[in-house]
C-alpha cells in the first residue's frame, strides 16, 4: 500500500529533493557509507556565542563521549539530555538541534555521542545516554545546571531512545525529570500501525527503518523486544514525567506516537500530543520556513520552555 502524496503540505512538498542520500539503501553493508556521505553533505557550524566543551564521563561499561552546548556564563541554569536522531545507526552529538534549544531556552544541553548500530546493538547506546544522564544530574553544580529542572528529549531515533531512557530511568530510580520531550519518536520496532503499513513515506520508509531496527536490535524479536529499546513493548508506562510527542499527520511513526501518547494519559501521565497535517518525518528541518514547520517547532519549544519554567515541587 502506497502513501497518497497529495496529502503531503505543499510547502514542505518542495523539500523532498534534500532528502538525506543513501536513507533508502541503507543496510548493515552500507550504514558507513551513508555516515560518511553525510558527514560531507553537512553544512559547516551555524556561528554562535556559545561555549561548546567536548566532555568524556566514564560509565561502568566504558568511556562516553558528550558534547554540551551553553551560555557562556556560569549561571545555574536548565539542562537538556540531548539525544541526536538517526535510526539509532547514524547521526553525531554535533547536533544542530542541541545548539537551537541552547540559543532559543538559554540552558544547557548535554547531547550524547552514543554508541551506533550495528557495531554496537542494543543496550549499548541506551546504556551510554544513561550513563550520561546519572552524570548530568550529579555534576549539576559542576556543569551549572539546575538539578530541579533537567529534562530529556531527542528526535527521530533519538526520540525512540530517550523513551526507552526514561522508562530505564523509572525502573532503576534515576534522576527526576521535569519532561520527556519526544520529536516524533521511532518507538515501535514491527510498525503494526495502519500508518506503519505504508511502503513509500518520504524520507524515512518502512524498509528503510525495519532494517534499522534489525540492525540496533541485533535481529527481530518481534514483540519479545525489551521496552527500553522499543517503548512501545511496555506493558507498564505509569510513573513517568510530564510527556510532550510531535509528529506528522505523513509520518511513517504517527500511529505508534499517537497510540503511545493515549496509553500515557490513560496511565495518568501528563501528556501533549501534536499532530501536524502535511508534513512528512524530519519535513520541518528540510524545509524549516514552511508554516507547518514552524508550527511544529514553535510547539516543542514552548512545551520545554513550560516544562523548564515550573521546575518538579
Amino acid at each position: 500500500m502506497d502513501l497518497d502524496y497529495s496529502n503531503i503540505d505543499a510547502q514542505v512538498l518542495t523539500g523532498l529533493h534534500l532528502m538525506p542520500a543513501g536513507l533508502g539503501d541503507l543496510t548493515r553493508d552500507t550504514v558507513v557509507s551513508v555516515r560518511s556521505m553525510r558527514a560531507e553533505a553537512a553544512p559547516p557550524p551555524a556561528e554562535t556565542n556559545l561555549s561548546i566543551e567536548e566532555r568524556w564521563l566514564t560509565a561502568d561499561h566504558g568511556e562516553v563521549r558528550v558534547v554540551i552546548y551553553g551560555p557562556p556564563h556560569r549561571e545555574v541554569r536548565p539542562g537538556l539530555l540531548w539525544v541526536h536522531g538517526g535510526g539509532y545507526v547514524i547521526g553525531t552529538a554535533e547536533d544542530d538541534r542541541a545548539r537551537v534549544f541552547a540559543e532559543e531556552l538559554d540552558c544547557r544541553v548535554v547531547s550524547v555521542d552514543y554508541r551506533l548500530a550495528p557495531e554496537h546493538p542494543f543496550p549499548a547506546g541506551i546504556d551510554d545516554c544513561y550513563a550520561s544522564l546519572v552524570w548530568m544530574a550529579e555534576h549539576a553544580s559542576e556543569l551549572a545546571i539546575d538539578p530541579a529542572r533537567i529534562a530529556v528529549g531527542g528526535q527521530s531515533g533519538g526520540g525512540g531512545m530517550a523513551a526507552g531512557l526514561v522508562l530505564l530511568n523509572r525502573d532503576r530510580g534515576g534522576p527526576e525529570l521535569v519532561l520527556q520531550l519526544l520529536m516524533y519518536p521511532m518507538i515501535d520496532n514491527l510498525h503494526d500501525t495502519p500508518s506503519g503499513s505504508y511502503a513509500n513515506h518520504p524520507v524515512w520508509n518502512r524498509a528503510t527503518s525495519l532494517r534499522a531496527w534489525e540492525m540496533y536490535l541485533d535481529g527481530t524479536p518481534g514483540l519479545d523486544a525489551s521496552l527500553y529499546a522499543a517503548a512501545t513493548r511496555a506493558d507498564d508506562v505509569g510513573g513517568l514525567p510530564s510527556t510532550f510527542i510531535c509528529v506528522g499527520a505523513e509520518d511513517l511513526f504517527r500511529d505508534e506516537n499517537v497510540d503511545y501518547a493515549r496509553r500515557l494519559i490513560a496511565a495518568g501521565v501528563p501528556t501533549e500530543l501534536a499532530v501536524f497535517p502535511g508534513m512528512y518525518h524530519g519535513g520541518d528541518m528540510f524545509v524549516p520556513d514552511a508554516l507547518v514547520s514552524r508550527r511544529l517547532t514553535a510547539s516543542f519549544m514552548q512545551a520545554l520552555s513550560d516544562a523548564f519554567a515550573q521546575p518538579r515541587s
